[in-house]
């Protein structure tokens, strides 16, 4: 199988760091990495006059900086089934993305997001949470700032039990494949029992992952979410964290701006959010 990855870029250094990730997980991959950079021109003010050949300089610029990051990652990979395909547009970077998965048939974003005190916190941007809210096509991986790439042995599954799993636990499965990684499944338990509907989607979720490594952990809810998975975060040393995005669930209520500025997940991780096919 051929990943087609998207990895959207500003030139940052943020988002650089996330498409080295990319490579690195894919190390072993066929996969083609499609780096698009959305540039729409927006005047200050202080110009009264815009020329035509200034913006087609602007723009070009601009080009030359993707061939110039094609260059440097095609440098970089180890693998020879690695290709990587630019895309310059001048849509808004939603729109953009929405027409490069539909397009290119993308299976999963590589994205970057800049903590507000650096590696200490996990905090989205602005565009990460606009886009993990929008885009319900794939899942995307959100690479803290300048995480440093370490084989995902050790993966994380919150989840309350009270969905039935279907097609979203695939991106879990294939994830678990790439270097032979155990699923920790979370549950946050608020009651000290489960219902009946409960059991039944865990003793599934056991039936659907019972070919690979994984366990069940519980967590008692002494605090928040967000604290109670921090805390597991640590304990079991995790790589990756990954979660279903429900229409209304707990990804919901983390990427409303307020909650957002406050929470901080130590130590730093990767965190994939898969989209829900069955709301």
């Amino acid at each position: 199988m051929n990943n087609h990855i998207l990895i959207p870029t500003d030139f940052s250094d943020n988002a650089y760091s996330a498409a080295q990730y990319a490579l690195k997980l894919y190390s072993n991959e066929a996969s083609t990495f499609y780096l698009l950079h959305s540039w729409t021109f927006s005047s200050s003010g202080s110009r009264t006059y815009i020329t035509s050949t200034y913006l087609e300089t602007l723009k070009e610029e601009q080009k030359q900086k993707l061939e110039e990051l094609k260059v440097k990652l095609e440098a970089e990979s180890t693998n020879n089934y690695h290709k990587f395909e630019i895309i310059y547009s001048t849509d808004p970077l939603l729109p953009a993305i929405k027409k490069t998965i539909k397009k290119e048939k993308i299976n999963l974003i590589v994205m970057g997001t800049k903590g507000a005190t650096g590696a200490k916190e996990f905090l989205f941007g602005s565009n990460t949470v606009d886009i993990i809210n929008k885009i319900k096509l794939c899942p995307i991986l959100v690479i803290p700032d300048a995480y440093n790439f370490v084989a995902p042995k050790e993966i994380a599954f919150p989840t309350d039990f009270n969905r039935f799993y279907g097609e979203e636990l695939v991106y879990i499965k294939q994830l678990s494949k790439l270097y032979n990684s155990k699923i920790r499944i979370v549950h946050i338990n608020q009651n000290d029992q489960l219902s009946e509907k409960q059991n039944y989607n865990l003793a599934m979720l056991k039936a659907y992952l019972e070919d690979y490594k994984s366990s069940v952990h519980w967590m008692p809810d002494f605090g928040t979410k967000e604290q109670c998975i921090k805390d597991f975060i640590e304990e079991f040393d995790i790589n990756i964290l990954t979660m279903i995005n429900y229409k209304h669930g707990f990804i919901e209520n983390m990427t409303k701006e307020p909650v957002i500025k406050k929470i901080g997940f130590h130590p730093v991780v990767p965190f994939m959010v898969i989209p829900c096919h069955n709301p």
